[in-house]
């Protein structure tokens, strides 16, 4: 009887022992769940190793996961057409996990505006359009004034060329391309007047067979410097370098591929911005915003000159660019008209993103037909 305190002590811490066991378990259990990664979902147009747009996207989520590494898993999912395929795509991811969705292409937003309404615990981003009011759970990301790298680049290639006859070979005729093309024009007839620049389009934003075509079809009418803005500029590069003529490219660095006819070019650098705004929905700081970025903000890049470029010519570019920056100069200054004579920036008015989104006119100095959407 003298050990029965003693037994029932023992079975007391025991017990106690046990509940601390399991609460500490518990409360672990709990932790690792409200700690989980984050899965971030991606979604291209074309492969993640096209050298071009959806490449510079994937180095931008590959940067992402080893910035967050261990609070952050991302997915991707390739070569996804801007149609139903699109939404379907996006639905999988959500039922996989992911909790934020970003859709990399200019005709992914309308299946995103679907997919978020039925989702409102999931936040998608799209690149590149404006996103209508009042979507609460969508927002964008952009850097418009990436146009004034290509200024630049029509600076460089107006100085290299001798036929004073440039190719431009261009996906869609979105005001994105649009005003890439405008700003192209007017950085190249700031220096060369006689300068004009032929645009084909081929409709996609990857047919390498069209683009080749296009790009042959542009050397043919005389065209000395080729530039284009589709998945990727390595197709038309390759034609210009092996017809012996200059290319300048978008989207990616292509000049080790292409060294002796590669100019210039614009390459987007997307990581930083990626971590950026994962981790303002991580700390619940993020909001549906239209964000959008201009050059000192380090998410789009000037390409390294090509070898052929002289000092000269660099120095000229690189100038454009700093006083671009120093808003000492401004790409499009009013009053701007339109190559049939129409004034389309007056003194005073903004040159804002919504400004840019209407743009469906060339300026001078642009040869090619533009459709009318």
């Amino acid at each position: 009887m003298q050990n029965k305190p003693r037994i029932m002590a023992a079975r007391f811490f025991l017990r106690a022992l046990l509940v601390a066991i399991y609460w500490v378990a518990f409360c672990s259990a709990v932790h690792a769940a409200d700690n989980k990664p984050l899965k971030v979902g991606f979604i291209y147009t074309g492969s993640a190793t096209d050298w071009g747009w959806n490449n510079a996207h994937d180095l931008g989520r590959q940067y992402l996961e080893s910035t967050k590494r261990g609070s952050v898993i991302t997915t991707r999912a390739e070569n996804i057409p801007e149609n139903s395929d699109c939404e379907r795509v996006m639905e999988k991811m959500v039922a996989q996990g992911n909790k934020v969705i970003f859709a990399t292409s200019y005709g992914f937003l309308e299946p995103a505006l679907r997919v978020a309404k039925r989702h409102p615990d999931v936040r998608f981003m799209h690149c590149g359009r404006l996103v209508p009011a009042g979507s609460k759970n969508v927002g964008s990301y952009f850097c418009s004034d990436y146009y004034e790298y290509l200024y630049a680049a029509g600076i460089t290639a107006a100085k290299m060329t001798k036929s004073n006859k440039i190719g431009y070979v261009g996906g869609h005729p979105i005001p994105a391309l649009v005003w890439c093309i405008n700003a192209f024009t007017l950085g190249a007839r700031s220096v060369n007047p006689k300068a004009t620049v032929h645009v084909v389009w081929t409709n996609s934003w990857e047919d390498p067979a069209l683009e080749a075509e296009a790009a042959r079809g542009l050397i043919e009418r005389g065209c000395d410097v080729l530039l284009s803005t589709l998945n990727t500029s390595l197709t038309v590069c390759k034609v210009a370098e092996k017809a012996k003529v200059y290319s300048i490219g978008t989207n990616f660095d292509l000049h080790t591929l292409v060294p002796s006819g590669w100019l210039t070019g614009q390459s987007w650098n997307w990581g930083p911005l990626y971590v950026k705004v994962v981790e303002s929905i991580q700390n619940n700081t993020w909001k549906p915003d239209n964000l959008r970025y201009g050059l000192a903000d380090g998410y789009v890049v000037l390409a390294p000159f090509g070898k052929a470029v002289p000092k000269a010519v660099q120095a000229q570019a690189l100038d454009a660019i700093e006083k671009l920056k120093q808003h000492k100069r401004a790409v499009f200054a009013p009053p701007l008209k339109d190559r049939d004579g129409a004034v389309r920036l007056v003194k005073g008015e903004p040159i804002d993103t919504a400004w840019l989104e209407k743009m469906n006119w060339f300026v001078p100095g642009v040869e090619g037909n533009l459709p009318k959407k």
